[in-house]
């Protein structure tokens, strides 16, 4: 036990003396957040060309695959006669398309 605690000790006091990465000069810490490797910016918001502000939002692929699902069931629920797969089908497109339409229009930048 005692071997396992002077070998913690140890790579505890080595690890503080390797040298901390040393920062570019001018540079942030999120810079490698927003910027990929060819220095191209990939951020949330940006100025456009034109001087207005333009932000990256969702395009909606969650919303349109849980509608589908939701409307599905519900449409499958509806139709209550023998072959339940025109229910399941319409119920299907129009629970995606609200889906998708909803989660456009209530997200925000990301």
């Amino acid at each position: 036990m005692r071997k396992v605690i002077v070998g913690a000790a140890l790579a505890t006091m080595l690890g503080a003396l390797v040298p901390a990465q040393a920062e570019k000069p001018g540079q942030r810490e999120d810079y490698n957040r927003y910027y990929d490797q060819g220095g191209n910016y990939s951020g949330p918001t940006w100025r456009g060309p034109d001087g207005r502000m333009y932000c990256r939002k969702r395009d909606g692929t969650t919303g349109l695959i849980v509608g589908a699902a939701a409307g599905a069931l519900v449409g499958r629920a509806i139709d209550g006669g023998r072959n339940r797969a025109v229910g399941t089908i319409v119920g299907g497109v129009a629970g995606a398309l609200v889906g998708r339409e909803v989660e456009r229009s209530s997200s925000r930048c990301e």
